[in-house]
């Protein structure tokens, strides 16, 4: 017990070290997340523009991803090479880059080089490379990804499983786009999106590293101020399918690969997400011990590996699964999945697996917040979600403090996860 307070206390100071501030720009109120770190003469710079990742390609799937592939190409007036050899030249790094909601630039330097690694963004921001030459490079290289991803099963049923859940909406296409909507984009389309999407009023800046905050605000507001203010959007949440559905692709493999999904009735800000956790751990995401691994693999030997978990967010909320297993095992593995969740929702878990898993979660917490990135995406996350600083560090004390009769009570109530929906690779 006292071990398990010892970490508590030593996670709390760890996370509150990071702050959440703001600053002023073009008379827009940013919120700014900044942790201090002395120990390395290093600064980190994340630019989050929210609402803007590629839940916003409702028009032509892949144009937020080839959009960030176009702002590491450097300025118009430099290009790529030149542009790119003057970074490093200062050891900076500027890269942009994707998630489902929101896209990020990320800029890293020495601390002597921090203001200059700023300008340097400012730049490219100002003058992206718009040439009808850097759209051609980042479309062949991204083809030629996609061609490569075609013997890829794993990538091909995780994206049919998308497609079997979320249908024609946005989350139901792939990332990355097809190669005719990838083809047809335009530099008109990019110009579009950035200038929506790269504005003043979706922006979340993170800094940590060997600089003040009075540093981080002069400088920050300068790079910045060149942006737009544009407008804020809410995220559209959207819905699982209801009804189960089975989707088969016929490939030449010698493998089954099985992804599977259902709903999962939860919003981003639940208080009961700690039990989510807890539950989701015990089922599939713990790795060996886990229900699904303990079946499929080790009672059954149908497979190396099985997993699940669940995906909460602004946008979805939803629980999938995978694992591979041989051609002749293909419906035995299935129906196991089918059997284990079964079992799972209606009795619930036991003492021990309870104990287990928060003997794992609460001792392995540190890891999770040992490096300045973990901790600044930690805070991140609270906020965006739209907690408190340190609700993490409650969540720990919610979990230590969790009976078996409360989660198991919360696990039979998610009886939603028992309509499963599969996406199968086969032969």
């Amino acid at each position: 017990m006292k071990k398990i307070i010892l970490t508590f206390l030593i996670i709390g100071q760890i996370l509150m070290a990071a702050k959440i501030d703001s600053i002023e720009i073009n008379g827009v109120k940013v919120p700014l997340i900044y942790e201090e770190d002395r120990r390395l003469p290093l600064v980190t710079t994340q630019i989050v523009f929210t609402n803007s990742g590629t839940i916003s390609d409702t028009k032509i799937a892949g144009l937020a991803k080839l959009s960030a592939k176009l702002l590491s190409e450097g300025t118009k007036k430099e290009g790529a090479d030149a542009f790119a050899e003057e970074l490093e030249s200062k050891a900076i790094h500027i890269s942009a880059s994707t998630g489902t909601e929101t896209f990020v630039m990320e800029v890293s330097s020495l601390k002597e080089e921090y203001e200059n690694s700023l300008k340097k963004l400012k730049k490219l921001l100002k003058d992206p490379n718009y040439t009808q030459e850097s759209l051609s490079k980042i479309k062949t290289m991204t083809l030629g990804s996609l061609s490569r991803k075609e013997n890829d099963f794993d990538y091909i049923a995780s994206n049919e499983l998308k497609h079997v859940l979320f249908g024609e909406t946005v989350l139901g296409q792939p990332s990355l786009g097809t190669k005719e909507s990838v083809q047809s984009i335009t530099l008109s389309d990019i110009k579009s999106f950035i200038n929506e999407h790269l504005v003043l009023s979706r922006l979340i800046v993170v800094v940590g590293g060997d600089v003040s905050l009075e540093e981080v605000k002069s400088t920050i507001s300068k790079s910045l101020s060149t942006l737009k203010i544009g407008k804020s959007e809410k995220v559209i949440h959207y819905e699982v399918r209801k009804t189960p559905k089975e989707s088969i692709i016929k490939k030449d493999t010698q493998q089954a690969y099985i992804y599977f999904g259902s709903p999962y009735h939860m919003r981003v800000n639940d208080r009961e997400y700690y039990k989510a956790r807890v539950a989701t751990f015990i089922l599939g995401t713990g790795g060996f011990g886990s229900r699904l691994m303990e079946e499929i693999r080790v009672k059954r030997g149908l497979a190396y590996s099985a997993y699940a978990r669940v995906h909460v967010s602004k946008s979805s909320s939803y629980m999938t699964g995978y694992l591979q297993t041989k051609l002749d095992s293909m419906d035995e593995a299935k129906s196991t999945v089918t059997e284990v969740i079964a079992e799972f929702v209606k009795n619930g878990v036991t003492e021990e697996e309870l104990e287990q898993t928060k003997k794992f979660l609460l001792g392995s917490e540190p890891l999770r917040v040992e490096t300045m990135s973990q901790r600044l995406n930690r805070t991140f996350m609270e906020y965006y979600k739209g907690f408190k600083l340190g609700h993490s560090v409650k969540e720990l004390e919610k979990i230590k403090n969790l009976q078996l009769k409360d989660l198991n009570a919360y696990i039979k109530k998610h009886q939603e996860i028992l309509e499963i929906s599969f996406a199968i690779v086969t032969k």
